[in-house]
């Protein structure tokens, strides 16, 4: 087996790969998976069993996407994400199925109000998890299986529930944060209790969480 061999993507022969998809190196594409073009996969990434990638998708580098994932326009994942199985993007605030004031369907095409998506780098969802439109989730955030998240999650949170809310923060390990007295962290200095790094964490229920110590 030669060097660009072993750097070729790896397609499995059921899934589909429309034209005009970039697929990065050393990336497994598995079966029934739908690649819709354009859209680009980065490198050495995961896309699990019957997962469907719409046109205009942008997938980072080092991203694993489990089975049965459904990721529709608009959306982009940086480098480095975890997508558990089932998880549902969406991308349309008032849907309908009829075009109004005229015969037949609405166009399934993308308009100009199209919201958008952004998966900031680290970050981790759960399996099932239903992600609104116009969301944000911060680099190395942690949503909760089966979560249905309406509202920005800043870096480092941790949400889950229904409707998804802010019940604390994850270092970039995925531990959760624990205050400087042992207990929850929800104040100003924390620390994982598995790796060691701190962090400064906002005061309020959204904002950056600092890291003192990579």
């Amino acid at each position: 087996m030669t060097q660009t061999d072993i750097d070729r993507p790896r397609i499995h022969p059921t899934a589909i790969v429309e034209p005009r998809v970039s697929v990065g190196a050393r990336t497994a594409i598995w079966d029934g998976v739908h690649l819709r073009g354009p859209s680009s996969i980065g490198h050495d990434c995961i896309v699990g069993e019957k997962t469907y990638i719409a046109y205009g998708v942008t997938v980072g580098n080092y991203v694993k996407i489990n089975a049965h994932v459904y990721v529709c326009a608009g959306v982009t994942i940086e480098d480095r994400v975890f997508i558990g199985a089932g998880a549902i993007f969406t991308n349309d605030r008032y849907p309908r199925a009829f075009a109004d004031g005229h015969e037949g369907l609405a166009s399934s095409e993308p308009g100009d109000d199209m919201p958008t998506t952004v998966v900031r780098a680290g970050a981790s969802i759960g399996a099932g998890a239903l992600i609104g439109p116009a969301v944000e989730i911060g680099s190395y955030a942690m949503v909760g299986m089966g979560a249905v998240v309406l509202r920005a999650v800043p870096p480092h949170g941790l949400v889950y529930g229904t409707p998804a809310q802010l019940h604390g923060h994850v270092c970039i390990c995925g531990t959760p944060l624990i205050g400087v007295d042992g207990v929850a962290a929800r104040q100003d200095r924390a620390r994982c209790a598995r790796c060691g790094r701190r962090y400064r964490l906002p005061e309020g229920p959204t904002g950056l969480a600092v890291s003192l110590r990579d």
